[in-house]
């Protein structure tokens, strides 16, 4: 029997060896290539090499996909697959009461609930009464189905994920096809290895063909998508083919200088596989040395940029400094993590905004743009790089890593719906050429060394107004502080207007957020719209400058909560900038926000 459903969150749970990201990933892939929408939270371990079967050594990777519109990966799961004890015992309060557990009993057998620290009982007798409980020994019927290979006992066990795998896609009417595919892309040099994870793969879908422990299988129809041509993506990933669209559209070659940190190494390795675009990737010795070097590509005319974490931004900051100036272009990528210091390097957070407008040595301002979800990478960061060529300044973008790893459906753009990127042209005249004469935007031109009659001075000392020659003259320090202040506030005329993501704009409550909250405030907000409660949701992408009608939009609303991924960053400046009396949602967990944490704040704020 087939059971229609509308939506469905998934967890695969196991240890860092299990290969969880890479069944969660297919996983997502073949939903997003059937129709669905999909929204995904990839979780690593923070150890490198975490004892295995220890709750330290847990990866999981949660899904939500469905016929409908998906903001998130979800909160309460419908079904797990538990590869250990381990994994059960750090995710059993995430699956829902009734809940699919999909249990791997060779992972519960007493060495790996020792490990797990279960002292006496099995866990998935107790899991029975609360659960929907599913025995099955993956490991040995991944044995089985590769009793006659060649490959070593490692490599047999190695390929227990697609048996999980296999079996989940029909459990969901999910086709083979797609990951058949991957797999013989991936291991098309290695025919004895690609051999067995297709046999497991098919082990697993016909495993559940022969069992009778499950009634029912599901299906997930399409979800009405915009049409185009779609592909899954990661936040970093369209991050990266942003940057690169926007080199094209400036008709500029792209350079990264970068330094490898968690969570945004990808966006160098994904950036380096661009090279047959012109795109220059530099992995340079540490952060101070890629941040000089992309102010070194910027002089010379290229489209720089560089990404890190916090740890990396703070030793990037007096750099940022010379490159604002200098009054080059640049765009500057924090993918934030918990912190301070080493913090929580594979978890998320949102504490990096004071850093990123505050975070410099004297009057530095710096335009600031957040995306809101993996796919809104690549628009923010275009739109970030056009910001940097067209008012001549560095950019900050404010990812992080929940953005990063996660990835959802991303429809292709056309080259012609995307604006062009016009640089500042120098005046050419019989005259000296005055590298710091301003348009009426405060932007100066961009002169690129070895042009005829554009010879000019660079460097961090103070310069004069016009000649940038070194001047330590009182006033024209103050002179140049409020033109480059003003620079940045003029980027208020070239970005879109705040505008509402659902809701009345006169009703009571206005939330507001920023960067990836928004898919959970997006699903808190279905239920109280439905609910009939007088919200609206407002997610800020520009935050230095805001948009200019901001103030205005915010004289509509009586009531305002802000939750953040923090102790309370953008409501100190909200409330600073605007004198709201906004309550703030605050969480520092190193996990994203669900979709009823919001909602019942919302509903406190309410009736307060």
């Amino acid at each position: 029997m087939n059971t229609e459903l509308k939506q469905v969150v998934i967890l695969f749970a196991g240890d860092s060896g299990d290969g969880m990201q890479l069944t969660g990933s297919q996983f997502t892939t073949t939903s997003a290539l059937v129709g669905n929408d999909v929204s995904t939270f990839p979780d690593f371990p923070a150890e490198i090499r975490a004892p295995a079967g220890t709750t330290a050594g847990v990866s999981g990777f949660q899904l939500q996909f469905g016929s409908v519109n998906i903001t998130s990966a979800g909160d309460e799961c419908d079904v797990m697959i538990a590869m250990n004890a381990a994994a059960f015992k750090k995710n059993k309060a995430k699956l829902k009461k009734n809940g699919i557990l999909i249990a791997n009993t060779s992972g519960f057998d007493r060495k790996n609930l020792k490990l797990a620290k279960y002292e006496d009982e099995n866990p998935l007798d107790a899991a029975k009464e609360i659960f929907d409980v599913h025995e099955i020994d993956i490991l040995a019927h991944t044995k089985e189905a590769l009793k006659d290979s060649s490959l070593s006992t490692k490599d047999k066990d190695r390929a227990k994920n697609m048996f999980a795998l296999g079996f989940v896609y029909w459990l969901f009417t999910r086709p083979l096809d797609f990951t058949i595919a991957y797999l013989e892309e991936k291991f098309r040099s290695k025919p004895d290895i690609l051999d067995a994870n297709i046999k497991v793969l098919k082990a697993g879908y016909h495993y559940g063909e022969i069992t009778d422990t499950f009634t029912e299988r599901y299906v997930v129809k399409p979800a009405p998508l915009p049409p185009g041509n779609y592909r899954n993506i990661t936040g970093n990933h369209a991050l990266a083919l942003g940057a690169i669209a926007a080199s094209q559209k400036a008709n500029l070659n792209l350079f990264y200088g970068g330094y490898p940190i968690t969570p945004a190494s990808d966006i160098l390795h994904f950036l380096a596989s661009y090279k047959y675009m012109g795109v220059k990737t530099f992995q340079a010795e540490d952060e101070i040395a890629a941040m000089a070097a992309v102010i070194g590509a910027s002089y010379a005319g290229d489209l720089a940029i560089t990404a890190s974490s916090g740890p990396g931004i703070a030793l990037k900051a007096e750099g940022m400094g010379l490159a604002l100036m200098l009054e080059v272009p640049a765009v500057i990528v924090n993918v934030q993590r918990g912190g301070p210091s080493t913090g929580l390097p594979t978890k998320t957070e949102q504490a990096d905004l004071m850093q990123a407008m505050y975070g410099r040595n004297g009057e530095a301002p710096i335009p600031v743009v957040a995306p809101k979800s993996p796919n809104d990478c690549f628009q923010i960061t275009f739109n970030a790089c056009k910001i940097a060529v067209e008012h001549m300044t560095p950019v900050i973008v404010l990812s992080d890593g929940y953005l990063a790893n996660g990835s959802e459906p991303w429809r292709y753009p056309n080259t012609a719906d995307l604006p062009e990127i016009q640089k500042i042209q120098p005046k050419l005249t019989k005259e000296e050429f005055q590298p710091y004469e301003r348009n009426e935007d405060f932007v100066r031109s961009w002169a690129i060394p070895g042009t005829a009659n554009l010879e000019h001075r660079v460097g961090g000392l103070e310069k004069k107004d016009i000649t940038g020659d070194v001047s330590y003259d009182p006033e024209n320090h103050e002179l140049m502080v409020k033109q480059r202040q003003a620079k940045v506030q003029a980027i208020e005329n070239y970005i879109p207007d705040a505008e509402l993501e659902s809701g009345a704009s006169d009703a009571d409550l206005l939330i507001i957020g920023w960067g990836s909250t928004y898919g959970a405030i997006q699903a808190a907000m279905l239920q109280l719209l439905e609910e009939g409660h007088s919200v609206a949701h407002l997610q800020i992408q520009y935050l230095n400058p805001f948009p200019k009608n901001l103030g205005d939009l915010l004289k509509n609303h009586k009531r305002f909560l802000v939750p953040e991924i923090n102790q309370g960053q953008l409501i100190k400046i909200l409330r600073d900038r605007y004198l709201i009396d906004a309550k703030p949602l605050n969480k520092t967990q190193g996990i994203p926000f669900t979709a009823p944490e919001i909602y019942k704040a919302a509903i406190r704020t309410l009736i307060s």
